[in-house]
């Protein structure tokens, strides 16, 4: 695959960093919502300097550093230090129970972390690590306390840089170490190559177009590939300037800073937009009998998601073009509203193991509803063991973005890989036109009493089409469909007047409200695919960091 970047020297993280350094040195790169950011030369001289801090410690090529923290501006100083002299950089999700994070301190064998002051006690809690030295990412400073005395580096000793030489990664070098976080309970190593990176992220030319004065607001955990591949390495590339919020991204805390920061771009799961579609754009449709009459009217409702689309565009700050849409499938009745809103959304699939984009529909083109969009450059697709009636099949792919395999486990990445493709345990179907569907995970199919696919994903999402739901899980008990249902309760309260109903009358009117939203719902699916009860699922559902319920939880 040809790829529109002559300049760069290989598909390396230092050639991509030293490419956008040279074109945009004075430009802003990144910086916190609402303060000013470092430019791209400053950067690049904090890079450096932490090359030195962590060369001089005894980091060298091959040797693995640990990073967790929650985003700001030095986590990808972190990031593209490690990776500069072919260190292998382990991005650590900030939400990972405890335990999780010393197993992965051990299993990676890291030399060195650094930890933002948020989470340096987890660190302090583990033992029996090869952790030699910690830097606190907050002012990326040795915590002295944790640091092993000779590794200590006398920091007040400038050293020059010709007096040490540095490595060079090379393409097929491993650039990082990536635990995930699945619905299935199975943490994985996933290793990414720097060619994995590289060019997945410059694969994104094809569907949408960054320029060096856009502004990326980055909103989900950089530890997650989806972010650090879109929000961090995609946006270097092109010279744009990236911004982060301290606080967690709660619909209050985004309006404050889509304000502040006017994004033109960013990446999100499919849950903050669905949030912002019931709270803030649903109940002016449906609050009163005429408005939700007319609502009803295919023309009429066109005309008001037009409206309400613009809107929308004036909260996130009135700039915004690209709203790009992954980890997690979005809801078929959110989505036919953002088409018809004509909003800036693109939806993109991958994984982890391929760095992480295989397709995404094309920013400013046709998006077919339901669709996980054309794949990217230099991604084939296909389908194996199709379906002779359905076309469906598990989706696998080639690319140069499929990882090297899974870390310390052979026997893992042989069941993934087959004649050079990834099996991504996925089931699809592409169309005609070459548009990428996706019915659901191979491990979630629920095989019905007539030996039907049932795709609980499908379910669900009609489920949730009720402004009352949060939440569903639909799963087979007892050889029989049922469906957990997280509600609103906020709602909920309003609608049966809990402050002045009894306990007991509000919960025989919730169990009433799930009884008639189940016959609504099975109103609405196949005949194999209906449910005999709902559950309601009082504790939120336990959930990965893209939103997705932990099944595995609620189904053994």
């Amino acid at each position: 695959m040809i790829y529109p970047y002559k300049n760069l020297e290989n598909f390396t993280l230092p050639s991509l960093l030293d490419r956008s350094v040279n074109m945009y040195a004075d430009k802003a790169v990144l910086g916190k919502a609402g303060e000013e950011a470092m430019s791209y030369s400053e950067f690049n001289e904090k890079i450096q300097q932490m090359i030195t801090l962590l060369t001089e410690n005894g980091i060298s090529k091959g040797d693995k550093v640990v990073l967790l923290s929650q985003n700001m501006p030095n986590w990808a100083v972190a990031y593209f230090a490690v990776t500069y002299f072919g260190g292998v950089i382990v991005p650590v999700l900030p939400d990972f129970h405890p335990s999780d994070v010393h197993h992965i301190l051990r299993h990676s064998e890291a030399k060195a972390v650094f930890v933002s002051d948020r989470h340096l006690s987890t660190i302090e809690e583990c033992e029996e690590s090869d952790i030699k030295f910690v830097i606190k990412l907050d002012n990326l400073e040795l915590v002295n306390e944790l640091t092993h005395q000779s590794y200590i580096s006398k920091l007040t000793q400038k050293i020059s840089k010709s007096s040490k030489e540095i490595s060079t990664p090379n393409e097929d070098d491993l650039a990082a170490l990536l635990y995930t976080s699945g619905t299935t309970g199975h943490s994985k190593g996933v290793m990414l190559s720097h060619k994995n990176l590289v060019t997945n992220a410059m694969s994104a030319f094809v569907q949408v177009d960054i320029k060096p004065d856009d502004v990326f607001l980055s909103i989900l955990p950089l530890a997650h590939t989806l972010e650090c591949t879109v929000g961090l390495i995609i946006p270097i590339l092109h010279g744009s300037s990236i911004y982060y919020i301290d606080k967690v991204p709660t619909p209050s805390v985004l309006l404050k800073a889509f304000n502040v920061v006017k994004p033109t771009m960013m990446a999100s799961v499919p849950l903050i937009i669905e949030k912002i579609y019931k709270n803030k754009v649903l109940p002016k449709f449906i609050g009163s009998f005429l408005m939700r009459n007319l609502y009803q009217i295919p023309f009429v409702r066109k005309k008001l998601n037009k409206i309400a689309g613009k809107k929308l565009i004036e909260t996130f700050g009135g700039r915004l073009r690209f709203f790009g849409v992954g980890g997690a499938g979005i809801s078929p009745f959110v989505e036919k509203f953002l088409i018809e809103a004509e909003f800036p959304f693109v939806v993109g699939y991958g994984l982890t193991e391929t760095a992480p984009l295989l397709s995404g529909s094309v920013l400013g083109s046709t998006i077919k509803l339901k669709s996980a969009g054309l794949p990217m450059a230099g991604v084939e697709l296909k389908i194996k063991d199709a379906d002779p009636i359905t076309n469906e099949g598990e989706i696998i792919a080639k690319s140069p973005s499929v990882m090297m395999g899974y870390y310390k486990n052979e026997k893992q990445t042989a069941e993934v890989m087959e004649d050079g493709w990834f099996l991504t345990g996925d089931l699809g179907y592409i169309d005609d036109d070459g548009f990428l569907f996706i019915s659901g995970r191979s491990k979630n199919v629920i095989i019905g009493s007539g030996g039907e696919n049932i795709y609980p994903e499908q379910i669900e999402a009609t489920i949730n089409q009720n402004e009352a739901v949060l939440d569903s899980l639909m799963m087979m008990q007892d050889n029989k469909l049922i469906a957990r249902v997280h509600l609103d309760y906020e709602l909920i309260d309003k609608k049966f007047h809990a402050e002045k109903n009894p306990d007991m009358q509000v919960r025989e009117d919730i169990a009433n409200f799930l009884e008639e939203m189940r016959q609504d719902v099975n109103s609405q699916i196949s005949s194999f695919s209906r449910m005999v009860k709902f559950v309601e699922q009082i504790e939120p559902f336990v959930k990965t960091p893209t939103k997705k319920i932990k099944r595995y939880l609620y189904t053994e």
